[in-house]
């Protein structure tokens, strides 16, 4: 329950117990519950779209859920998302991309950057109709969560000390296997259609961590957000495009 906690506030503002001082061993067992938290914020963004479904168009719940969603998870991916497109959009050395990662500063790469993240995500979700847009919100925040596993036990560590280290470290045993198991739990739910998205989600993470590895020599905290954060908005593409494909195929 503890690492539970600890991962439900780290990942959100949900602060069910208040924890300010985290121990390495308990921040490594809660990763184990990421796609369960990745739930609970795919509930609450699907619970406020089919409450603001009486009051907005399609447009306006759109922008107000993605603008949840940020508050949700308090910036923290998309903070990483900035840093790493300052990073790897610089041009420079590995040394240097890890320097910039690093830098409390966000440039004009990583503005650019976020200004289109939001803006595609409130496009592609407006253009889901609520049958197609309530089990998308609620299944793609634990797809992502489950492909933020992958970044951490499937891509080395770009630096000595850090954040996946812990994770690495402190893990339960067979913290994959067992994380593939709760990320499933969105499919009594969403049916067979989340399967589809919980792949999707394991190939975006791979392919990105793929480039980014070849960049940076490995993967970092900043990296983990910025590939989740892209995932949830190529699964929101994607799961457009399916729609409007099944519209017309039928």
């Amino acid at each position: 329950m503890k690492a539970f906690l600890i991962a439900l506030q780290f990942l959100s503002r949900i602060h069910l117990a208040s924890q300010s001082v985290w121990r390495d061993e308990d921040f490594g067992r809660s990763v184990l519950f990421f796609p369960v938290v990745g739930l609970i914020i795919g509930l609450l963004l699907a619970a406020l779209y089919g409450a603001s479904s009486f009051l907005f168009d399609a447009f306006g719940r759109s922008a107000l859920v993605v603008a949840f969603w940020f508050y949700l998870t308090g910036g923290l991916h998309a903070d990483g998302y900035m840093d790493t497109a300052d990073g790897l959009l610089s041009g420079r050395s590995r040394e240097r991309m890890l320097e910039i990662l690093k830098d409390s500063r966000v440039g004009a790469g990583g503005v650019t950057a976020f200004v289109f993240l939001v803006l595609l995500k409130v496009a592609f979700l407006s253009q889901l109709t609520p049958d197609a847009a309530l089990p998308a919100l609620i299944g793609i925040p634990a797809a992502a969560r489950f492909g933020t596993l992958i970044s951490i036990f499937q891509f080395p560590y770009a630096r000595q000390q850090g954040l996946g280290k812990a994770f690495v470290t402190y893990a339960p045993a067979h913290t994959v296997a067992k994380a593939f198991v709760l990320a499933l739990v969105p499919a009594f739910l969403c049916g067979p259609f989340y399967l589809g998205l919980l792949g999707a989600a394991m190939l975006l993470s791979l392919w990105a961590n793929f480039h980014i590895s070849r960049k940076l020599g490995g993967v970092t905290g900043d990296t983990y957000g910025a590939v989740l954060e892209g995932s949830e908005m190529a699964l929101l593409l994607v799961t457009a495009v399916g729609s409007r494909l099944a519209d017309f195929l039928l």
